[in-house]
């Protein structure tokens, strides 16, 4: 079992003045305690100096940097990583996101923690550890984890700040900010970021920037068009987002009212206001308003308006209704767990619960540890 402090897998122990692992031994300072990764198999509090190898050592040495970055002896631990493995960093880098890839979050998580703690001025490092927790937070929201999800988000905010305020600055952090800003309706900020990505690149060359770089430049500039045609910096719009998101849904529809008074045409603002008149059960008012949202530019076809609308009409007892809304929904976005799931629940009250637990069961072969799925094949003992 691994411990609750991942430290307490860590000796501290100083090596005999005269031990060496190999003709290619690293360079040790036998004055400093050096950490060492215990093995499975040692008992408690028992150490074997003689069966001590070097792998023991740089996994205690990665521990010490992802979990103890203030220890007073880390500039020399990092120094004799270094000198162990001068493409650490390279390995490192490539093992994490291929494990974030893989949604083995954990291992993930703790190499990421390892990198930065072993080089906080790389700010490619930052960078990839402020995608990795946008990354965690979108899954934990998919799995229906919503504090874990805010947690996450707040992580990834402090690494995209860090990774912006770098010297000389890079264009990317600030793509990939304005994503996340984006994320959180924050349409303020995003903008912000979008148009420093800009700046910091109108001066490169087609050639330098690459299809991708240009893809990026071309996107960015849509959003912010987006942005500025449907006044979705406005105060009221991002207010009404934060009230209706943190429960307070009466005050939020009172300023997405506000904005929709002067910009009546933009879908994301129907949305909103049929997401706060939903979550206070008013579902005509609500449905009213998806629809609305789906005859605005830019609203149609939107997968998570259709999944509106059959939630509306499921509490409406309109069960043929949301089971169209619900396959329209899923032709649009085919691998939402969030859409497979109302389509489970849709079968329960049509009184399948046979086809309810098939629909649960494929969202945990998306996601197995989406806590929705689980806990309603749990009830209906699959």
């Amino acid at each position: 079992m691994k411990p609750v402090n991942p430290l307490e897998s860590v000796y501290f122990i100083t090596l005999p003045e005269n031990f060496s692992f190999s003709s290619k031994a690293m360079h040790i300072d036998p004055t400093i305690p050096l950490p060492v990764q215990k093995k499975d198999t040692d008992a408690p509090g028992s150490f074997n100096m003689a069966e001590l190898t070097q792998e023991q050592v740089l996994a205690g040495l990665l521990t010490v940097m992802a979990y103890d970055t203030k220890n007073q002896h880390i500039q020399y631990y990092r120094s004799v990583l270094a000198n162990a493995r001068p493409d650490i960093k390279k390995e490192l880098s490539e093992a994490a996101i291929l494990k974030a890839k893989n949604e083995d979050f954990e291992l993930a998580e703790e190499i990421f923690s390892a990198l930065h703690g072993f080089d906080p001025e790389d700010m490619a490092i930052t960078l990839n550890t402020a995608l990795f927790f946008d990354q965690r937070a979108d899954s934990y929201r998919r799995s229906g984890l919503f504090d874990d999800a805010d947690a996450y988000d707040d992580s990834a905010l402090l690494y995209y700040k860090e990774a912006m305020n770098a010297e000389p600055e890079i264009p990317d952090a600030f793509f990939n900010a304005g994503f996340f800003y984006l994320k959180k309706r924050n349409y303020a900020e995003a903008k912000g970021c979008f148009e420093t990505y800009l700046a910091l690149t109108c001066d490169a060359k087609d050639e330098d920037l690459g299809e991708n770089g240009l893809y990026k430049k071309t996107r960015a500039q849509e959003i912010l068009n987006e942005i500025k045609n449907r006044n979705m910096e406005d105060d009221h719009f991002k207010a009404a987002y934060d009230l209706i998101n943190r429960g307070e849904e009466k005050k939020g529809l009172d300023e997405i009212r506000k904005f929709l008074q002067n910009n009546p045409d933009v879908w994301n603002a129907w949305f909103m206001l049929g997401w706060g008149l939903r979550r206070i059960a008013r579902y005509d008012d609500a449905k009213q308003a998806f629809e609305k949202s789906l005859t605005c530019e830019g609203g149609e076809n939107n997968a998570d308006t259709y999944n509106e609308i059959a939630i509306c009409d499921m509490e409406a007892g309109d069960l043929a209704a949301a089971k169209k809304m619900l396959e329209k929904a899923l032709a649009v976005a085919p691998e939402s767990t969030k859409i497979m799931s109302n389509l489970g629940y849709l079968a329960l009250k049509e009184g399948n619960p046979a086809v309810a637990a098939s629909y649960f069961q494929t969202v945990l072969e998306f996601d197995p540890n989406d806590k929705i799925a689980q806990t309603e094949l749990a009830k209906l003992d699959v």
